[in-house]
């Protein structure tokens, strides 16, 4: 046994010990947080088992072999006792069966042949795992004898150690089949591995009863049991890509967590691999906690890298993340990753659709992020896939459900999808470039959709909102109105009520949590049994809402529909001001959001202050069932200032550069370089003081783009440094000092020197601050070089 790390822990709020257990759950229920190589892991059964501390006693006259076993391990017992377990069928004692006997029997769990774990269990044909100790692999390793171990040396050696009792835990289990064989798989392996114990192996029980917190209890406590799988990730980079299961044993009174990972001998029976036993142990001495890892058997480690990560990687890397978070750790508002499906074959089904469609990236003719967005949809189509599958397999169905995408962008999931097999289509407002790039087996359709009558899909059994703006509260009203089989998968994004965007009523969540408790309220209020899950993608905004069933029979429609109906009318003024114009949708578009691909988008930074006219649209709200909704523009509006006439951009600079300037003018006459003693770099002024020097009909121009001011002032990069609110010049020489460090990785950007005028070699009033060989703009006509035209994308062979 070796200690491979130690850590001691500062707790000035008192977190510990609640704080460790809440951090090594995080490593129990989703280890890939720590260990980027694991897909993740999935909990298969709980019990729970207790410790006793037995008391050596002497053999009655008439008591044989099994009983004064079960005598030495489960000790002494008084009064009635615990209910007695008997097998299925058999009601009562046997006849050869002696009180003593019994009395083993239902204080030490199950035994050969009278309990899960015995033979067949009824579901679950063939013989059960057995466990044992793997040959070879223990450090120390008894050389006894069965006669030996007839002659008594279990007693004695139970006597002088806590021993386990078992009795049933509470299992996670979601009904019959094949979560009851997994509880009986952890009651089979942990009866046969307590056991083992008894006979002849004490040093293993002592590592796994070591006291962490403080002086171990002599009183009875539980012991928690989890068997759980552990799902490395798919990838041909990565040798070991079977999961691996392990028993975990958690014990709360001695502040300590075992991990005994389990492997098949060569009969197919699992034992516990001994040479990977770990523990991560919290400790206390005097004031001070410690958090320690130690392993078992460390010169017989076996690291595969992925499942089994080397010593060091427990002692520093993992010990360090667990001395954080238990300090740290907070109740997360969301649940965890890829609750809802089987990580095993969603990891197996992304990594072959990521193969699949990887060459998406090389003719990705967007201007977003090819890689992004692809793996971001080939990890939602797996998801889809995988849930749809097991939809499938629970109703008993085998053709594969349709579907309709709403707010589609560039349509990738829906190529994805379709190509899989599940006949669908997408609709978005406005065509994409890439839409071209699909098959004819790829139906895209560009149109808009506001929610009417108009707009239902009844032949659709799956309605699907990724990233669908202001459609995605409409979108549980539109699946619950299509069809009784109508079901519905959200992943919002930006915040937007039926009419407008969302405004926040709860100070004390987040805006993000809010708005996601709203769309699941939607779903309920139209009937579904809403089901919320975390999804693997590269973004922020990762949860998604899902209704796979109604709460009330198909008879019950029409009533249904009338709480729909004031459910929704409910929500009228309840948007964050008037209702948005089509042209202002885009303001609305959170920072996540920032590609266009989905239903709009923009680039620009989004200024919701900004008074919105009415759009006047209203009128030909008829049939709406909400009067006010707006759907977006076909065509899609640049709004970031940079279409603003040159000449009027130019003003704005020199005004503000002349306010930070502290009323200096900028010079006007012959261009100079200024020095490192004397050039003036201005004051701070805020953009509310900045802007109250401005004249009205600046103000007026400016506000009619998506950020105004603080937007202008940004894309003259330049020129102004904006930052919390602050402009300031900006000082080239700090500029330059900040990319050094970055000049091994990546080096300064040739393509781009000397291509633009230098603004402060123009008109700043002590010039530009770097020497002409330094600054990398032209300092005169002279130095002025010809932009590069920007390169073409390679194209598919």
């Amino acid at each position: 046994m070796a200690e491979v790390g130690r850590v001691l822990v500062c707790d000035p709020g008192a977190l510990l010990p609640g704080g460790f257990w809440a951090a090594v759950a995080v490593w129990l229920e989703r280890p890939q947080v720590a260990n980027k190589r694991l897909c993740g892991a999935r909990l298969e059964a709980r019990r729970s088992a207790t410790f006793l501390r037995a008391e050596p006693r002497r053999p009655r006259p008439s008591a044989g072999p099994g009983q004064e076993w079960g005598a030495a391990l489960c000790g002494p017992q008084e009064g009635p006792g615990r209910a007695r377990v008997y097998p299925e069928g058999d009601h009562g004692p046997r006849p050869s069966a002696g009180p003593e006997q019994e009395r083993g029997a239902a204080l030490c769990g199950p035994q050969e042949g009278l309990g899960p774990g015995r033979g067949s269990v009824e579901g679950h044909p063939g013989p059960r795992p057995g466990l044992g100790l793997e040959e070879g692999t223990a450090c120390r390793r008894l050389e006894e004898t069965q006669d030996q171990r007839q002659e008594g040396k279990e007693q004695r050696e139970a006597a002088a150690a806590p021993v386990l009792a078992e009795h049933p835990g509470q299992l996670h289990r979601a009904g019959g089949g094949e979560e009851d064989d997994l509880a009986a798989d952890l009651d089979s392996l942990w009866d046969r591995f307590s056991q083992r114990l008894v006979y002849g192996h004490p040093e293993v029980l002592s590592f796994l009863t070591r006291p962490g917190t403080g002086s171990q209890s002599e009183a009875p406590h539980e012991l928690d049991l989890v068997l759980r799988t552990v799902i490395p990730k798919k990838s041909p980079h990565c040798l070991v890509t079977a999961p691996k299961r392990e028993i975990v044993v958690r014990d709360v009174p001695n502040g300590t967590i075992t991990f005994l990972p389990l492997e098949e001998d060569d009969e197919g029976n699992l034992e516990v691999k001994m040479s990977n036993v770990y523990q991560i142990q919290l400790s206390r001495s005097q004031a001070e906690w410690f958090i320690s890892v130690l392993i078992f058997c460390p010169e017989k480690w076996h690291s595969d890298g992925v499942i089994y990560p080397r010593p060091t990687w427990l002692g520093e890397e993992l010990l360090g993340r667990l001395a954080r978070w238990c300090v740290a750790i907070r109740k997360s508002e969301f649940k965890s990753t890829l609750s809802l499906i089987s990580i095993t074959r969603y990891s197996v089904l992304y990594q072959a659709l990521k193969e699949k469609y990887r060459d998406m990236v090389k003719v990705w003719p967007e201007v977003t992020d090819p890689e992004k967005f692809v793996y971001e949809d080939v990890a939602i189509a797996a998801y889809l896939l995988i849930l749809w599958e097991e939809e499938r397999a629970k109703r008993g169905v085998s053709a594969k459900q349709s579907f309709v995408d709403l707010g589609c962008g560039n349509g990738l999931l829906v190529n994805i999808l379709c190509s899989e097999g599940h006949p669908g289509r997408g609709v978005d407002v406005r065509r994409r470039k890439i839409w071209d790039v699909y098959g004819p087996h790829t139906r895209l359709e560009e149109e808009a959709i506001s929610p009417s009558d108009q707009t239902l899909f009844p032949d659709a059994d799956w309605l699907i909102g990724n990233h669908s703006d202001e459609l995605t509260p409409w979108i549980p009203v539109i699946a619950a109105r299509s069809s009784y089989r109508c079901r519905f998968f959200v992943l919002p994004c930006c915040f937007f009520d039926f009419v407008g965007r969302y405004s926040r009523r709860q100070s004390r969540k987040t805006q993000y949590r809010e708005y996601l408790d709203f769309i699941r309220e939607v779903g309920q209020a139209c009937g579904f049994h809403v089901e919320e899950d975390c999804l693997r993608i590269p973004s922020t905004k990762r949860v998604c809402l899902i209704g796979k069933s109604r709460t009330y029979p198909p008879a019950a429609e029409v009533g249904v529909d009338e709480q729909r109906t004031r459910y929704i009318h409910s929500r009228r003024g309840l948007s964050g001001g008037k209702p948005l114009c089509p042209v202002l949708q885009a303001a609305a578009c959170n920072a996540d959001h920032p590609d266009g691909d989905r239903a709009l988008g923009t680039r620009a930074q989004c200024d919701l202050e900004v008074a919105v006219p009415e759009c006047g649209v209203e009128a030909q709200a008829g049939g709406l069932w909400l009067p006010g909704f707006h759907p977006r523009e076909k065509a899609e509006r640049v709004r970031n200032c940079a279409t603003l006439p040159r000449d009027f951009i130019d003003q704005v600079v020199l005004q503000v550069a002349n306010l930070l300037l502290g009323g200096k003018k900028s010079n006007t006459g012959s261009p100079q370089e200024g020095t490192w003693k004397t050039w003036n770099g201005g004051e701070s002024l805020s953009l509310a003081e900045v802007a109250r020097q401005l004249d009205r009909v600046t103000l007026q121009r400016l506000k009619q783009e998506c950020g105004g001011l603080q937007t202008l002032l940004r894309n003259s990069h330049q020129v102004f440094e904006v930052l919390d609110g602050q402009v300031h010049i900006r000082d080239w020489r700090r500029e330059l000092q900040k990319e050094k460090p970055l000049e091994a990785k990546r080096g300064p950007s040739l393509e781009a020197f000397k291509t633009r005028a230098c603004w402060f070699f123009t008109h700043h009033p002590d010039g530009c601050v770097l020497p002409s060989a330094s600054c990398p703009f032209a300092h005169g006509p002279q130095e002025l070089r010809p932009p590069r035209p920007p390169k073409k994308k390679r194209q598919a062979p």
